[in-house]
């Protein structure tokens, strides 16, 4: 829904001197707040406000996301360039540069899209603010999800939908979202110009990583920007039928390339609309008879995305514990030595350390990957806040999203939306199921490259002689497993089954009555985790009777 905020748009098509304010909205296609403000000025300053305070502290953003967001930087002034614009890219505060530069170009309106994060809605009281202050008009759109999630908690009677099912419910009455809008084209700037500004290379181009004093290390598989994201897409809808039976929990999460779209890192910064994305499947599920559906398909995963959207907006303190109405309140441990050690890929679990070396390195890895090393850090293994992981997500996620980050650690930890905590991911034979031969382990721990592969994902029960041929031995090349797996998640299963006892009407608020999407495809695997728990309880129990109870055991690791 278009938001003018003034009294008679008509009186003032074609006249205003405008910034249009990019923050996220990266992209020239489906972009109807930049086609409103363009409608409605002579002159428009298209504009970037590199603030580097913000983007670090509220944002989090660490060198791979601040190489992704340059490059989208980067190709989005090429586009504007080749339409005869330009992109003026500022360092400071918001606020200050925005009061600047209104004096500077004579400025009567900004325009910008609406977003739901609290950081991104107090930087909008501060322009409306300004606006008021310098009697400016602005002008806004909801752009960044496929309705304005205000509507959606409204037809919900004033709350939020916490179940994926009463949000699909929701959507039912509210029908589907609305089409995007037409290209940004060549004519659009030949009706309202962009000034041309003396030294304006040098004084509003697009800052290198050096010129940050950043270093990014590795290279990119996922370069930024809007030329990128609809190559992606147009080569993912080249195959159709891939498209239409997608199915998230088929994909595999230790494969060396991507097995799903790798859209996400430009559906985050917006430089892939996600209107533009959910029609595209919608034709392509019109030609099909038959096709995946909602949770498990790419529509459902979109929606998704929007149902943490909706209960974000309306959810106070959604990124917390303390504070948050749906969340559990648990006594997690403060350990930093442990979070640091998960953090550094030194957990002695290859499996993990694997995927938290990928993360660190590419910026990316598959959603299963992310709930084993998200179990293992919470509720499974370490007994670590939530909080802690999703900050290091945070940082070093190019997808990375305020809403879908928070929902998603609350769910893998059983803190809210997923109920079913006895399950519990192995952080053994979860990955050797789908890379016997542990070549994901050898590309991202070549440490262990040279083990046999009955021995890659427990290098510490390898003998010494073993070890030696492998050029690695465990204690000292590689570390020993910072906890018995077993031991662990059987302590911390009865720690979790203690707090829903006590929270239940917190755990009820976000309880689904559907089987749960998150673990679809992995029942066998989570069943026999669940068994292997059973029967280590029974065995402890048994052992606390006979006097010899040796909680050390490496028979227990799983």
């Amino acid at each position: 829904m278009l938001r003018p905020k003034c009294s008679d748009r008509d009186s003032v098509v074609m006249s205003h001197r405008t910034i249009h304010l990019f923050r996220k909205g990266l992209r020239l296609h489906d972009n109807p707040t930049l086609l409103g403000a363009l409608a409605s000025s002579a002159t428009l300053f298209p504009v970037y406000v590199l603030d580097r305070t913000f983007l670090e502290g509220a944002m989090r953003l660490g060198p791979l996301r601040w190489r992704f967001l340059l490059q989208s930087l980067e190709d989005l002034d090429a586009r504007l360039q080749a339409l005869g614009s330009r992109l003026y890219v500022l360092r400071g505060s918001t606020a200050a540069v925005l009061c600047d530069l209104v004096t500077r170009w004579g400025v009567t309106q900004i325009s910008y899209d609406t977003e739901v994060e609290p950081y991104y809605e107090r930087m909008e009281r501060e322009i409306q603010a300004l606006a008021q202050e310098r009697g400016l008009q602005t002008y806004t759109h909801v752009s960044h999800t496929l309705y304005d999630v205000k509507r959606i908690v409204k037809a919900n009677g004033g709350s939020p939908p916490l179940t994926y099912k009463k949000f699909l419910h929701v959507l039912s009455v509210l029908g589907e979202p609305e089409k995007p809008v037409r290209d940004v084209s060549a004519e659009d700037f030949l009706r309202c110009s962009t000034p041309a500004e003396p030294d304006q290379e040098q004084m509003y181009g697009v800052p290198s990583p050096a010129d940050l004093g950043l270093e990014v290390e590795s290279e990119g598989l996922w370069p930024g920007g809007e030329t990128h994201a609809l190559q992606r897409l147009h080569k993912h809808f080249q195959s159709q039928g891939w498209v239409a039976n997608f199915s998230k929990v088929r994909t595999v999460p230790n494969s060396l390339l991507p097995s799903t779209t790798g859209l996400s890192p430009y559906l985050s910064l917006g430089c892939l609309s996600v209107r533009t994305f959910y029609h595209r499947l919608s034709s392509v599920y019109a030609q099909s008879k038959n096709h995946s559906l909602p949770p498990v398909s790419l529509q459902g995963q979109v929606l998704w995305r929007e149902f943490f959207y909706t209960v974000a907006l309306a959810t106070p303190n959604f990124t917390k514990m303390q504070g948050n109405p749906i969340c559990l309140q648990i006594d997690w441990y403060h350990d930093p030595e442990a979070l640091e050690k998960w953090r550094t890929a030194q957990t002695g679990f290859p499996w993990i350390d694997a995927i938290m070396t990928q993360l660190r390195r590419e910026g990316w890895i598959h959603h299963l990957a992310r709930h084993a090393v998200a179990c293992f850090l919470t509720r499974g293994d370490l007994w670590i806040s939530w909080e802690e992981g999703m900050k290091v997500f945070e940082e070093l996620l190019l997808d990375a999203d305020y809403s879908l980050n928070a929902g998603n650690w609350m769910w893998l930890s059983a803190s809210a939306f997923f109920h079913k905590y006895t399950r519990i991911f192995c952080p053994v034979r979860f990955g050797r199921r789908t890379d016997p031969q542990g070549q994901y382990l050898r590309k991202y721990l070549p440490v262990l490259k040279n083990f046999p592969s009955q021995y890659i994902y427990e290098p510490w029960k390898a003998p010494k002689d073993v070890q030696l041929r492998a050029g690695c031995i465990i204690g000292k090349d590689y570390p020993h497993p910072m906890v018995c797996h077993i031991e662990a998640s059987q302590r911390n299963l009865g720690l979790m089954r203690q707090v829903r006892i006590e929270q239940q009407n917190t755990a009820e608020l976000t309880r689904d009555e559907a089987d749960d999407p998150v673990e679809a495809g992995l029942k066998r695997e989570l069943q026999e985790e669940e068994e292997l728990m059973e029967g280590a309880e029974q065995h402890s129990k048994s052992k606390r009777f006979s006097g010899d109870a040796d909680h050390k055991s490496q028979r227990l690791y799983s």
